[in-house]
């Protein structure tokens, strides 16, 4: 068995925590959490990775576990563009050589951004649970897609920011009661998990990335370039494979599908029946599997 290590690394923002299995691997794949999630949810999908061979690292994102801001005074964005220049430094800070990039939630947004402002950058590309280009804050949504964003809404008004601050574990758990099909996890690993939500600037990261996707919040200005930079929406050049959960309950499989013209080199999606927004945790050997294969694929 690979038993991860905790490392650190600064880049130009962020002292990043990490994960690491199998450092001496010839490959690197980089796993990225979501939200309301920790790295600790790749750990099985990581021990299947590293069993074939590969490195692993699993950042913690802004906002999250051992990961800080290096200066007090840089604003505590969640916005997505954020997430992925901060994949981005983590690629060069540790000067991997075109990892494979996979990421879950808001790790499969980073993914897709970091791809979009740096093409090239990765080997294979992976997005779990999200479809690319649902980041538009003029998008049309359904009335079922609204209701399954109750969070975002109630997270613009004062009562939801009074609310989360004063509870942001029992925020995050309603989100794992009700996203899965019942049963999936256990208390334990629950807790265990959102150990990491006690960074001091979860609550102000998470407010204001979903604050921010909807225009209830003005962005870090020092992003600007990179915004720009992704309007209009770039077509991927990078492998991409897509993992998404046929039960998901709050993006539902159809938000990733008819996505392939956005896509100029190998591109595949996989839809697992029965499995809810945490594929990684939900059915963690299948995924590994479909990755590893993927890995495969030549550009």
């Amino acid at each position: 068995m690979h038993i991860p290590e905790n490392k650190f690394v600064d880049t130009t923002r962020l002292s990043i925590e990490y994960l690491e299995w199998n450092p001496n691997g010839p490959r690197t794949v980089v796993l990225v959490h979501g939200w309301p999630d920790a790295a600790r949810t790749w750990n099985q999908v990581a021990q299947a990775l590293a069993a074939a061979g590969y490195r692993v690292l699993a950042p913690s994102v802004r906002g999250y576990g051992g990961t800080r801001f290096l200066d007090p005074t840089t604003p505590r964005s969640g916005e997505l563009v954020a997430l992925g220049c901060d994949l981005i430094d983590f690629v060069r800070a540790l000067n991997l050589l075109e990892p494979a990039l996979v990421g879950h939630d808001w790790g499969a947004r980073a993914v897709a951004i970091a791809a979009g402002l740096s093409p090239g950058l990765a080997s294979h590309l992976g997005m779990v649970s999200v479809g690319y280009g649902t980041n538009d804050p003029t998008q049309a949504l359904s009335f079922q897609q609204a209701r399954n964003y109750w969070y975002h809404w109630f997270m613009a008004t004062p009562l939801g920011e009074k609310t989360v601050r004063a509870d942001p574990r029992g925020f995050a758990r309603i989100m794992w009661d009700t996203w899965s099909p019942a049963g999936w996890f256990d208390q334990a690993e629950f807790d265990a998990t959102a150990a990491a939500f006690e960074n001091p600037d979860w609550v102000d990261v998470t407010l204001h990335s979903y604050r921010h996707r909807w225009g209830h919040a003005q962005g870090d200005p020092s992003y600007a370039a990179q915004i720009a930079a992704l309007k209009p929406l770039p077509v991927i050049v990078d492998p991409m494979l897509v993992i998404h959960g046929g039960a998901d309950a709050v993006n539902p499989p159809q938000t990733s599908a008819g996505k392939e013209q956005w896509f100029s080199g190998p591109y595949r999606r996989i839809v697992l029946e029965d499995v809810g927004h945490f594929p990684q945790r939900e059915r963690p050997t299948q995924v590994a599997e479909a990755l590893i294969d993927f890995f495969k694929t030549r550009s």
